[in-house]
């Protein structure tokens, strides 16, 4: 401990070094970054669009929720422009190009408190409210720039998994509060709806609420289904993955479509109620980008007091930034550019600044958005170092090459592809492919027989991700290109997001060990043998279950105390503070209640898996397992991926017992 504390204050003692350490890091790549992506054609389209709708959509759905919060100051013109400002200054500036920026769920939690002291605020009021959000802001950015400038982000590896599963868990239940609230509104009248209109009288308020319930649990139903496309048993594997990639963002257009269906003559128009947004030219829009002329009129006491939500919003987007871009780049991903956590904050700390002097709320990194972006990048890369390895070997045989020969081309391409400095660790990553090509000629077979180029190179082909910047600047174009789409995107009915929100809440639980250690205490000891033969975290085997049992109930508890916070009207603020304080439980309380070897397990730094009964497995080098009866399976690399990770974003580490 006194070690650790002593590598802090060192750290302190030397401000910029982390700073000027990642800027120097990231230079000798920025060139390759706008190369590689460059030369990848129109393969990087697909990651872009994957990512774009990934981005996109929850974007708007927080800006309906933004508006309705805060009666109409904020809409979803300003979060899409918010999030496609902020992601071209990453994506060209940034240190982490695989970090994806986004108006996320804890903003708009915190701009919705922001607006509730500010609107009956003497001095402020609903006039001056984005003029003072703007000075949290200023405050904001310049405590990023000292988090930045002193080195803090060593001390993001204090917020360990219980961390950020609790902070996880508030956002799936906020999500759920969200799609509840949105549901009951449907059959009241808008905070600002005139109820002498023919839309508000009961029969249509009651019809609109009855459409509302029918579009959400829709959605909700066929989203959830198309996430888990990959693995239906019907369908080509391209039909499959498009539909477990697009089929959200599809199904919000066929729902939407469905909608004017039930338009009729006698109904009015407004049933079933959809999106209210200014245009992105219209005046209601226009005014926010000059909030800074507003700024003056805040009085000094006002200026002053906005420091202590800058406090906590500094923290929380300190925590939620760094998380996103340590899971964009976990080490089994096997990225071969360097981090660069204290720069990014700074820049962090920049772009939070310029959104709060223009009226916009900050962005900043997204989960699981920003891992799922690394991921994609994975399948890209090994296409293009596949099909040119396949190309390569092609030659070498019919030059009637031997099989090192031939083996040795293909790891000339590899290495000339991966563009990685340590040649050595690149040919031990490819000893299972030289294994398997050179084994053909120490047999004395024949290698077009045993060697299948299509199929092998597939299977031995260690993960690379194509690290570049392209990607991340094209989807924060398109992002920026549906500002302009609003009369399009005002088409979707409330009910549509709103289910949209309970689509998220949901889809973030599996892979949430805090969600899976809840419903294991609903487990029947007599079932248990069927949890076992399944895939399973590791501590269900390593950690007696009474000590599950307390560290489940303690983090419960402390879950209702941080949701409880949110509930407290302005105070509600402060609901940030209780995950800071959990870096000291956690230090301090926790190992003297559970024995260090519990306490690993339960609060493990990755998502560790035990295989159950003996069954088809895959590693993160792309191995294929074939079965005597039914030869080898179809199984693409995107699939392989999804079952490597959980909804988070998270890659699994497979831990195998052999007896």
């Amino acid at each position: 401990m006194l070690n650790c504390y002593w590598f802090y204050m060192k750290s302190f003692k030397t401000p910029f070094k982390g700073i000027v350490d990642d800027f120097t890091g990231r230079a000798v790549h920025y060139k390759d970054d706008w190369i590689s992506g460059l030369t990848s054609g129109t393969g990087i389209l697909a990651p872009t669009m994957y990512i774009f709708f990934a981005s996109a959509l929850p974007v708007i759905a927080f800006g309906a929720q933004l508006s309705r919060e805060t009666y109409g100051s904020l809409s979803t013109v300003e979060t899409l422009a918010s999030t496609a400002i902020c992601g071209i200054i990453h994506s060209i500036f940034g240190g982490q190009p695989l970090l994806i920026l986004g108006v996320a769920e804890p903003t708009i939690l915190m701009y919705t408190y922001l607006y509730n002291y500010a609107k009956n605020k003497e001095g402020l009021g609903r006039e001056l409210f984005l003029a003072w959000v703007g000075w949290v802001c200023v405050w904001t950015a310049l405590l990023l720039f000292l988090l930045a400038i002193f080195n803090a982000a060593i001390i993001i590896n204090r917020f360990t998994r219980i961390a950020g599963e609790l902070f996880g868990m508030l956002i799936t239940v906020l999500f759920i509060q969200e799609a509840i609230k949105g549901m009951v509104s449907e059959f009241e009248v808008p905070k600002e709806g005139d109820p002498t209109l023919d839309k508000y009288q009961f029969h249509w308020l009651y019809a609109n609420g009855l459409l509302g319930i029918i579009f959400t649990f829709c959605l909700l139903y066929t989203s959830l289904k198309s996430r888990k496309a990959r693995s239906w048993l019907y369908g080509t594997g391209w039909l499959r993955s498009f539909i477990a990639d697009y089929g959200v963002p599809f199904l919000v257009v066929v729902w939407t479509a469905l909608s004017f269906t039930v338009v009729a003559s006698k109904v009015p128009s407004g049933v079933p109620r959809r999106l209210v947004a200014p245009l992105a030219w219209e005046s209601a829009s226009l005014h926010h980008w000059t909030v800074i002329k507003d700024m003056g009129k805040v009085s000094l006491e006002h200026i002053f007091a906005a420091f202590v939500p800058a406090l906590m919003i500094a923290g929380l987007y300190f925590f939620d930034h760094s998380v996103a871009s340590q899971l964009a780049q976990q080490k089994e991903f096997n990225l071969k550019k360097s981090s660069a956590y204290h720069y990014d904050i700074l820049l962090l700390g920049f772009m939070t600044l310029l959104c709060g002097l223009i009226g916009l709320p900050p962005s900043n990194g997204v989960l699981p958005q920003s891992p799922m972006h690394t991921k994609s990048l994975a399948v890209l890369k090994k296409q293009l170092i596949r099909r040119k390895m396949v190309k390569s070997a092609k030659e070498s045989i019919g030059k009637k090459a031997s099989n090192s020969e031939i083996y040795g081309m293909m790891q000339a391409v590899f290495i000339e592809m991966d563009n990685d400095p340590n040649n050595h660790s690149v040919v031990k990553e490819l000893e299972d492919l030289k294994d398997f090509v050179l084994n053909g000629e120490d047999k004395g077979d024949n290698n077009k027989s045993t060697f299948d180029l299509e199929k092998h190179i597939d299977t031995y082909l260690p993960v690379r991700v194509k690290e570049q910047r392209v990607s991340n600047l094209l989807q924060s174009l398109f992002v920026g290109v549906a500002v302009f789409a609003m009369p399009a995107i005002k088409m979707i009915p409330t009910s549509v997001l709103w289910g949209y929100f309970a689509y998220m809440a949901i889809d973030s639980l599996p892979g949430n060990q805090f969600w899976e250690r809840i419903l294991l205490l609903f487990v029947r000891p007599s079932r248990w043998y069927k949890l076992l033969e399944g895939d399973h975290a590791s501590f269900v085997e390593s950690v007696p279950f009474k000590h599950i049992v307390l560290f489940t109930l303690f983090q419960c508890v402390y879950f209702l105390v941080c949701f409880g916070v949110t509930w407290i009207p302005i105070a509600g603020m402060l609901f940030p503070l209780p995950f800071f304080l959990l870096i000291t439980l956690r230090q301090y309380i926790l190992p003297k209640l559970f024995s260090p070897n519990h306490l690993m397990e339960l609060d493990a730094a990755e998502y560790e898996e035990i295989p159950g009964a003996p069954r088809l497995s895959f590693n993160i080098s792309y191995k294929e397992v074939e079965s005597p009866k039914v030869g080898s399976k179809e199984i693409g690399n995107a699939e392989i991926l999804d079952e490597l990770t959980t909804n988070r974003g998270e890659l699994k580490v497979r831990t195998i017992y052999e007896l």
